[in-house]
């Protein structure tokens, strides 16, 4: 709508997404991630080309 793009939908709540999300917040409160939005992007597979900038 309004010329956007829309977002992927992706279910977290799935047994292999919520895996995923508990390994980066893992290695961000042991600060090993230094770019959270990065490594969250990579995780679950969305392009780094949709920020708002």
């Amino acid at each position: 709508m309004f010329g956007r793009k829309s977002q992927q939908s992706s279910d977290l709540t799935t047994p292999e997404n919520v895996k995923k999300g508990q390994q980066v917040y893992e290695r961000i409160v042991t600060g090993q991630c230094k770019d959270v939005t990065a490594e969250l992007n990579d995780t679950y597979g969305r392009s780094s080309k949709n920020k708002r900038g």
